[in-house]
């Protein structure tokens, strides 16, 4: 019941349908008088002292075997409450002919539940997250389970089908989905670097199109450039680039061979790239520039020499 007010009662709408679907009538008993539903609590004690009380099962598919035998079985040879001479199961078989057939289609039982996606591509669903494709996170999805298993919904659409996992603090994953995002990361990258070189140098888009047509690996030459970039600066890689256009070689070593040439000419040594740690304190410090000339070696004076060191070479 979602609400009671003395006799005016608002049912839940799934309660409903599943009557309707079984055909049943639900039947409220007052608050708090468990009395008024003794046979169903009598019920529930006989399961779990005669099924529960000291059974193993190895997970839950062997336990609903061993339910749906023990109800076949025990369960139906006890005595009816109502007329003890009889089984449940004799009763059972006097009144099946009077009862209506059940529906063709059972009725359907899952679990619905509203989730929001984080900025992660799972959603957490009992204790458990479940992967989603990396294009739905930040969204409200829809989580229908089973017993067996676990569908992620974008409205009608389905995302995602694992199993259903019964342990806690699990990640369920299909590979797909990893597999999906990492290649969406590694086009992200490789956008980025690409919109770095053409903002720095005007010839990069001429030259990425003259390596493409001689089939250089576009991945490799993104690279090596940024690299470029970062140890010679945007001037020297775009005159380097425009070299090797003219000399029509659209590949990474004649634009190394440009710039070590105009280096050269100019009388200075290539720079050398400086790795520094992704730890925030070392990217962070500043370093104060000192004096090469506090460095140089000073001559000592003799008459700073100890006198024992003196007799020391004297005797030697």
């Amino acid at each position: 019941m979602l609400e009671r007010v003395h006799d005016a009662i608002r049912f839940h709408p799934t309660l409903l349908e599943l009557a309707a679907r079984y055909r049943f009538a639900p039947r409220p008993v007052a608050l708090a008088r468990g009395n008024e539903k003794g046979r169903v609590e009598r019920a529930i004690r006989f399961v779990r002292e005669r099924f529960f009380a000291a059974r193993r099962f190895a997970d839950l598919a062997d336990l609903n075997a061993q339910a749906l035998a023990w109800c076949a079985g025990e369960a139906a040879e006890r005595p009816c409450p109502e007329d003890r001479e009889r089984s449940v199961r004799a009763c059972f078989e006097a009144e099946h002919p009077c009862l209506l057939a059940l529906p063709p289609d059972p009725f359907p039982c899952e679990e619905r539940v509203s989730v929001r996606a984080p900025k992660t591509p799972y959603v957490r669903f009992d204790l458990n997250d479940y992967s989603i494709p990396h294009t739905h996170v930040r969204r409200t999805l829809e989580v229908v389970a089973t017993l067996e298993s676990v569908r992620i919904l974008d409205g009608a659409a389905v995302l995602a089908v694992h199993r259903r996992s019964f342990d806690r603090a699990t990640q369920i994953e299909d590979p797909a989905h990893l597999q999906a995002l990492l290649d969406h990361k590694r086009a992200g990258r490789g956008h980025r670097a690409m919109d770095r070189l053409h903002h720095a140098t005007p010839s990069a888009a001429k030259f990425f199109a003259r390596a493409a047509e001689r089939g250089v690996h576009l991945g490799s030459l993104t690279r090596g450039l940024i690299d470029l970039l970062n140890t010679h600066g945007a001037a020297d890689l775009e005159r380097a680039l425009l070299a090797a256009l003219r000399e029509d070689a659209a590949h990474l070593a004649a634009v190394r061979h440009f710039i070590d040439t105009e280096l050269a000419r100019r009388g200075h040594l290539p720079p050398l790239p400086v790795t520094l740690p992704d730890d925030p304190r070392v990217r962070a410090l500043t370093v104060r520039p000192h004096r090469l000339a506090d460095y140089e070696p000073r001559t000592e004076d003799p008459a700073d020499e100890h006198p024992d060191d003196r007799d020391d070479d004297a005797l030697g």
